[in-house]
């Protein structure tokens, strides 16, 4: 089972009579450079809206205590350069570096503003998943270097420098991100294929321009928890395949797929909510829409196969699979409400074993062929688990 996930960032440029002007995010961090060619002897200001925030002086870097940057400032004490994180509205304003040295003088403005969003949200995805991270910037082909990191270690992860010829995935230091990451060459955006708990923690992309003298960054926060187990359902009865989210967002997209057909979808932003009889009406009078929580409801189950599940949003896009699996099964001991959900492996622990031996080998079959459709580079962790049943009973 996979999920796939996204989320963006929104940096512009100009030039004016202010200088630089520079548009983030709310929640991003931005990084504003001197490309100054430092000796060691310089002296280095940083003031917004002419009130001093941080210097350097013979590559010691300090702080002056201005109440709004608490803790947001990050000063590179040998280039100069200035890092404001976690950008917000009363962050926007005219900032101004002056380098003064025996040598030479200079001063450079940047106009920085914020743009309405909603920061940087923690995602969760579930073991299995897929995740995209997106970037969201316009006009993507004008920003010339991209680069992903992984962890507090910063880790390089991916990258694409289009002036040098670079465009390139790594495996991670450790190897845990071997065969499990996809770049987009048009957009930047990152997927992480067949997660697991070791890839959950911090990922951050730097984005520049050689002819811009700023770096937009985006940190995501990435939890990984426990798979979704195959779902087993008695015949007729029904099944709510949930999406692990408490409330919609204003501009989630939530498509339900079925062996690759569209049988329910949601577009928060527009307020559109649909429901599919499917191409043979198997589904028809059959799915119920929780408009609130996007959660889909099968009654009457009478069909065994793949159901796909897809969120999108303006800040990332989640994958998730969920094999359902209906059986005849009786008399095993279990009421109804207990059978509907329940995991596979659980039920095998307390239903009787040569009833379900036959059951397991008749659906590992079905479930077989309808993965083999679904276009994976990995094996699917749910296949994986369905074989260690068949060898566990053997």
């Amino acid at each position: 089972m996979k999920r796939a996930l996204t989320l963006f960032l929104f940096p512009l440029f100009a030039s004016g009579v202010f200088g630089e002007s520079v548009s983030v995010m709310e929640g991003d961090s931005v990084t504003l450079h001197t490309d100054a060619e430092l000796q060691g002897d310089e002296e280095i200001v940083w003031r917004f809206n002419m009130t001093r925030i941080a210097k350097v002086i013979r590559n010691n870097a300090t702080y002056d205590a201005v109440v709004r940057f608490r803790d947001r400032l990050q000063l590179d004490n040998q280039t100069g350069d200035l890092k404001i994180k976690k950008f917000r509205v009363p962050h926007s304003g005219l900032y101004k570096f002056e380098i003064t040295s025996p040598r030479v003088s200079s001063d450079k403005t940047f106009s920085v503003s914020a743009v309405s969003g909603t920061g940087v949200k923690p995602v969760s995805v579930m073991v299995g998943d897929s995740v995209t991270l997106h970037i969201n910037v316009p006009d993507i082909q004008r920003y010339d270097v991209i680069l992903w990191r992984f962890g507090q270690q910063k880790s390089p992860l991916a990258e694409i420098n289009r002036k040098a010829g670079i465009f390139n995935t790594s495996d991670g230091p450790d190897g845990r991100f071997r065969h499990r990451l996809l770049l987009d060459s048009q957009t930047g955006s990152l997927t992480i294929e067949s997660i697991g708990t070791k890839h959950s923690g911090l990922y951050e992309v730097d984005i520049s321009n050689s002819s811009s003298r700023y770096t937009t960054h985006k940190t995501f926060n990435l939890t990984v928890s426990d798979a979704v187990k195959p779902v087993l359902v008695k015949k007729g009865y029904s099944v709510t395949l949930q999406i692990n989210v408490t409330e919609i967002q204003k501009d989630d997209q939530i498509l339900w797929m079925f062996e690759d057909i569209v049988i329910a979808e949601i577009d928060e932003a527009a307020k559109l909510f649909y429901i599919y009889d499917g191409p043979d009406g198997r589904f028809r009078d059959r799915l119920k829409l929780d408009n609130q929580t996007g959660s889909l409801t099968i009654t009457n189950t009478c069909t065994t196969g793949l159901y796909e599940q897809k969120i999108s949003s303006r800040r990332h896009a989640i994958k998730r699979r969920f094999t359902v699996i209906v059986t005849a099964v009786s008399g095993s001991g279990l009421s109804a409400a207990a059978v509907t959900g329940i995991g596979v492996v659980d039920l095998l622990l307390v239903s009787a074993a040569g009833v379900l031996v036959a059951l397991v080998i008749h659906y590992r079959r079905k479930i077989s062929e309808l993965e083999r459709r679904s276009d994976k580079r990995l094996e699917d962790p749910q296949k994986r688990a369905m074989t260690c049943i068949l060898l566990m009973i053997k």
